[in-house]
């Protein structure tokens, strides 16, 4: 099941590993917490998080009011940051850049992937940020709105192969 959470807006900080509190400016109920904290990690990178198992967290991330949507460099730059910050290793990049500017691609992780479609005459960003074992997502979401100031983020998490 896809959980839906609210908007917050940029400078409102971001996750704190220490306190699930400080994690987004909402109602702290609302809040996965998933700090890698509690996490057992397995030899095929599932994992076991309060009495779960799955294969990894899935963030989808919609960007409004976005900037530095048509800039190449800064978004091959701000992608390998993000995944560092979730403690993520990175095997490739490949970006590809529209007439119009937009840009798609990914950053493909030994531990998955950070896909970026941005749409610059929208000032829109669709992001999704999928994880394996002890890497945390939710780390990388802070490298993400530094780098493209929106206006709010839309937010939802989706744990994978929960049923296996």
């Amino acid at each position: 099941m896809t959980e839906q959470l609210n908007a917050f807006l940029p400078g409102q900080g971001m996750p704190s590993n220490d306190d699930a509190a400080d994690r987004y400016p909402m109602a702290v109920e609302d809040i996965p917490a998933e700090s890698t904290d509690n996490v057992t990690q397995n030899s095929d990178y599932f994992v076991e998080k309060d009495g779960l198992r799955f294969a990894g967290v899935h963030l989808l991330l919609d960007m409004v009011g976005a900037g530095n949507l048509t800039d190449k460099d800064l978004i091959e730059t701000v992608l390998h940051e993000a995944a560092a910050a979730a403690g993520a290793t990175t095997l490739h990049c490949h970006l590809h850049q529209f007439g119009n500017g937009g840009i798609s691609g990914v950053l493909v992780l030994a531990e998955s992937h950070i896909s970026i479609h941005t749409w610059p005459e929208h000032e829109f960003a669709a992001l999704d940020i999928f994880m394996c074992g002890q890497c945390d997502p939710y780390k990388a979401i802070e490298k993400l709105r530094e780098a493209f100031t929106p206006d709010s983020i839309q937010l939802n998490e989706h744990k994978r192969g929960l049923s296996l």
